[in-house]
């Protein structure tokens, strides 16, 4: 990496991309841990085999971990679209944050750059970088409901959904259109209606509305998960 001045802290734990996969997603993450650097020997340690390609401190200091070639391991289990290796297909930035505070402004400013930086080489799309708890919405929660993904979006480095009028309440159409969108058609439409409005409609609550089923409609139209391209 050139473009930005990045501390560099190897990782042991990485392999290998599988199947000459090349990295077209972005996931973003958050530590839950008490400081960066717990944080950082925890992705450092053989013995956790956790690791992030990036580790972004509160003040802004980007920490390089993995190469970008290598397979980092900070996805798991999960899914997007028919990717069922996330880890081989993406790119992991770890968040120092402990899930409950604002992120802060050089943080997010620091991620910006990282982001941009990154898809210049990679040619990613907005509707690729996604969130932990997107691609695993029964298991994962971060980057959690204080992340700024409408900032992202509008630097053209998220998707944001267009408000439209309320459309009627369907469990299974909403699920059909998050599935469009990218979630896993293995996942209940409870918890993906959770990861969709921490990410979407992070100060709403109670059962599925017409609103909810509106934004995710305008996603599935305008940013289908591209399957034909690509492979899990």
């Amino acid at each position: 990496m050139t473009a930005l001045s990045c501390h560099s802290q190897a990782s042991p734990n990485f392999g290998e991309r599988k199947g000459g996969a090349v990295p077209d997603m972005i996931v973003i993450h958050y530590t839950a841990m008490a400081t960066a650097d717990a944080a950082i020997a925890r992705l450092c340690d053989p013995e956790f085999e956790v690791s992030a390609h990036y580790l972004i401190d509160v003040d802004g200091r980007i920490v390089h971990m993995v190469d970008e070639t290598n397979r980092a391991w900070h996805a798991g289990a999960g899914r997007w679209g028919d990717v069922t290796d996330i880890n081989s297909r993406s790119i992991g930035i770890e968040l120092a944050n402990c899930g409950s505070v604002p992120f802060a402004a050089a943080q997010m400013d620091a991620l910006e750059a990282l982001l941009h930086d990154i898809i210049s080489r990679h040619s990613i799309t907005p509707e690729r970088i996604i969130g932990h708890s997107d691609m695993a919405p029964k298991r994962k929660i971060d980057p959690g409901p204080r992340f700024d993904w409408r900032r992202l979006a509008v630097q053209g480095l998220s998707v944001w959904p267009e408000i439209s009028a309320p459309r009627k309440v369907d469990k299974d159409a909403f699920l059909a259109d998050l599935v469009a969108f990218g979630y896993s058609p293995e996942t209940s439409a409870e918890a993906c209606l959770s990861a969709f409005r921490d990410r979407f409609r992070p100060r709403h609550s109670g059962p599925l509305d017409g609103a909810d089923m509106a934004l995710a409609h305008d996603l599935a139209m305008r940013f289908p998960v591209d399957r034909a391209a690509r492979t899990a």
